[in-house]
């Protein structure tokens, strides 16, 4: 059995799906404070390094293998966090309406106090023109469940209705590169190869 650095409810339902067992424990982490400590660090460096520390954070009081996992979303070049309120959340929808987004996903794996592995990928978000008033209906029936996502979305409910395409990995798109953790998870025993 792993521990899940996150109570992300994708991220759990994957790995449920996939047949993982597991046992979810939250990072105590200042995600803000260390994003903004790597300043102008590419996003898969971004992504990357906050997967690594929800890993470490948890691996400290944890037994056995805990994976961390982070995605974050890049559009025109502006990093955007999940949104504080459902005001940011109109903001952040209106800003990338018509405009390609782009999903970093990144996983770790540690043990102790090491990084034993770590992998990040990319997808490609095309969103549609959104109306103000598509915007205020989306968020009356997704708000707040799309609080607690960077680009305000679930892709597996209405948040698809916000693209016209997507280019990536739907486990990406989800939250975190699964089959590269999958994989991970055989090297390191976890799982029958």
């Amino acid at each position: 059995m792993i521990t899940l650095a996150s109570q992300s409810g994708s991220r759990k339902a994957m790995l449920a799906a996939a047949g993982v067992a597991f046992e979810a424990v939250p990072a105590d982490l200042d995600e803000r404070a260390l994003e903004n400590s790597l300043g102008a660090a590419a996003p898969a460096a971004v992504a990357r390094a906050l997967a690594e520390a929800k890993a470490l954070a948890v691996s400290q009081r944890a037994t056995g293998l805990v994976l961390g996992s982070d995605s974050l979303v890049v559009v025109e070049g502006r990093r955007f966090d999940k949104p504080a309120t459902r005001e940011d959340a109109a903001e952040h929808l209106r800003f990338f309406s018509g405009k390609p987004m782009q999903l970093v996903s990144a996983a770790a794996l540690a043990r102790g106090t090491e990084v034993v592995w770590s992998h990040t990928d990319e997808a490609l978000l095309h969103v549609r023109e959104l109306s103000d008033a598509f915007i205020a209906a989306y968020l009356d029936a997704e708000w707040p469940a799309v609080a607690g996502c960077v680009g305000v979305f679930r892709i597996e409910g209405l948040g698809v209705q916000l693209f016209d395409r997507i280019e990536g990995d739907q486990f990406t798109v989800l939250g975190m590169p699964l089959l590269a953790v999958l994989a991970a998870l055989r090297a390191e025993a976890e799982l029958t190869a």
